[in-house]
């Protein structure tokens, strides 16, 4: 009922774009967590795979024996779909044999997408090669462009409802979550909601406290400034 992209960009963060024919999808399927991995459980997921398996991604087991270690003790494993990416940007994906068609999923460097319920696996095959298209453009960006392909290859077989992203980079807290739960449109929806967090909140995050810099910054002139050197930056690439 899902397809939905994975992937660590050169910066070593982690993102995940998800959409489905089902309400709030960014509400248990998409988990990732800094400097550590990010996971998908699609189908009939298992919200129980998220903690033990980032778990397992921090302790430094590939994500192949990490999603084997997930699917193996679950009875409900042939209705299951799941793909993990680690720090060291080695994938692992299992679709249950139970999954309903279309379902798989697809691997690339960088990258792994797996879907069910797809109109066919053109949805993952577009997807992937407009990720790798979009080679260059913020990591966030490539996200949503690389989900757009897929919907317009054909996407969930059944409609369209949800859509969420999810990027994690240095911090303990995401550098970007997004949430369309229900929506006629909601690759459009996702879209606008990137556009509008390009305004002010992606360019506050960098005043927030961080690891490297515990007071962030308070001053709200200074604040003001980095949002205007952001801007000017984003308009000479544009140029």
């Amino acid at each position: 009922m899902t397809w939905s992209i994975l992937a660590r960009d050169a910066s070593g963060a982690f993102g995940i774009a998800i959409a489905s024919r089902f309400f709030a999808v960014g509400a248990m399927c998409p988990h990732a967590q800094s400097g550590v991995g990010a996971l998908s459980t699609q189908a009939l997921m298992n919200p129980l795979y998220a903690k033990p398996g980032l778990a397992l991604l921090a302790s430094g087991m590939p994500a192949p024996d990490v999603v084997r270690t997930l699917v193996a003790p679950d009875a409900g494993r042939d209705h299951r779909q799941v793909h993990a990416i680690d720090a060291q940007g080695r994938i692992g994906a299992h679709t249950g044999a139970a999954c309903i068609d279309w379902c798989g999923h697809l691997a690339g460097p960088g990258w792994s997408i797996a879907g069910n319920m797809l109109a066919g696996a053109q949805v993952l095959e577009a997807t992937g090669e407009a990720y790798d298209r979009l080679d260059g453009r913020p990591f966030a960006e490539r996200l949503v462009g690389a989900l757009e392909a897929g919907n317009a290859a054909g996407g969930d077989k059944r409609g369209k409802q949800a859509a969420a992203l999810l990027v994690v980079t240095t911090e303990d807290y995401p550098a970007l979550t997004l949430r369309v739960d229900d929506h006629e449109e909601p690759f459009l929806e996702l879209r606008r909601l990137y556009e509008k967090s390009l305004e002010r909140f992606v360019p506050f995050l960098s005043c927030l406290a961080t690891k490297a810099r515990p007071a962030g910054i308070t001053d709200r002139a200074l604040i003001e400034a980095e949002i205007e050197r952001f801007h000017a930056a984003r308009a000479g690439h544009a140029e």
